[in-house]
C-alpha cells in the first residue's frame, strides 16, 4: 500500500492523521522508537536523515541530527536499517537536496524504495527544481511530497498539488521548526487552502506542539506532522516509552469527540 492510499484510507474512515518525526540514527535504539511511535498511533512516520546544514529545521531537530551524526548516521546507513525494521505504518524520509544529489537520483530513490520507504520529502527542491529527482522517485515508487507557504499564490499552490505525491505538506508558518506557545495564525488559513486546492491528503506541520494546538490544525486539514515536541523528549532522555506516551496523547487529542 502507498503513502497516500493508507492517508487516504485512514481519512475516509474520519480519523484525523498523525505523522510524527523521528531523527533516524538518534541513538543506536533508534528503530526501536519508530516502531513505538507507530504502535501509539501515527499514521505514518517521517524519518529525518541527518545533514550538516539543516536550513529549515530550529535549535531542537538541528541538535538531534548532529547528536546522530556524531555518532556515525549516514543517510546510506539509515536507509539500509529501515530496510529490515518491519515498521507498521508507512514511512516516509526527511532529507536535504544535497545527500541526494550527492547519491545520486536514481539510486536514492532505488534504495529507498528497496528498503520499503513509501515518500521523500526533500524541503530545498523546489517545484520548479524537481524533474530530475522526481522523474527517478516516480520509476522507483517513491512518492515525492511536496511543500507549500503561507506566501505560496494561489497559482503556484495548485501546480504544487497537481505535482504532489503521498501527501501536500502545509508550512503551519513563517520561519523554522521549533515548538511554540500557540499555534500560528496562518495555520488554519494555510489548511483551508489546501483543502479548497486538492484531494490530497492535507497535513499541517511546523510549530505544532502539543495535543490541543494539533487538534486545532487538523480543524484546518486532514491531520498534522509533529516534530520538535516529540525530539525534544528523547533529548532528554524519554526514549521509546516517552516517545510513545506523547504520541498517544496527540492521538487522544485528535481523536476527541468534543
Amino acid at each position: 500500500m502507498t503513502l497516500e492510499s493508507s492517508l487516504r484510507a485512514a481519512r475516509e474512515s474520519g480519523r484525523k492523521l498523525l505523522v510524527p518525526y523521528v531523527t533516524g540514527g538518534l541513538g543506536h535504539g533508534w528503530l526501536n522508537i519508530v516502531r513505538a511511535v507507530a504502535d501509539a498511533g501515527a499514521d505514518a512516520i517521517e524519518i529525518g536523515i541527518p545533514f550538516s546544514d539543516p536550513v529549515m529545521d530550529g535549535r531542537t531537530i538541528q541538535e538531534a541530527s548532529q547528536r546522530a551524526l556524531d555518532i556515525g548516521a549516514t543517510p546510506a546507513g539509515i536507509i539500509d536499517q529501515l530496510a529490515g525494521a518491519d515498521i507498521a505504518v508507512p514511512l516516509a524520509v526527511m532529507t536535504y537536496y544535497n545527500p541526494v544529489h550527492h547519491m545520486g537520483h536514481q539510486r536514492f530513490a532505488q534504495r529507498l524504495a528497496g528498503a520499503g520507504v513509501q515518500a521523500a520529502i526533500v524541503p530545498d527542491l523546489p517545484l520548479d527544481e524537481l524533474n530530475g529527482w522526481a522523474d527517478a522517485a516516480d520509476a522507483a515508487g517513491v512518492e515525492t511530497v511536496l511543500l507549500a507557504a503561507p506566501t505560496t499564490s494561489d497559482e503556484r499552490l495548485a501546480a504544487i498539488c497537481a505535482r504532489s505525491r503521498g501527501f501536500v505538506y502545509g508550512i503551519a508558518l513563517l520561519g523554522i521548526t521549533g515548538e511554540r506557545t500557540e499555534l500560528a495564525v496562518e495555520a488554519g488559513e494555510m489548511g483551508r487552502r489546501l483543502k479548497a486546492a486538492t484531494d490530497l491528503p492535507v497535513l499541517l506541520g511546523l510549530g505544532i506542539s502539543n495535543p490541543s494546538q494539533a487538534r486545532e490544525a487538523a480543524a484546518h486539514a486532514d491531520g498534522v506532522i509533529v516534530g520538535s515536541a516529540l525530539i525534544r523528549r528523547l533529548l532528554e532522555g524519554g526514549g521509546s516509552e516517552g516517545a510513545a506516551a506523547f504520541v498517544r496523547e496527540l492521538r487522544e487529542g485528535l481523536d476527541r469527540d468534543d
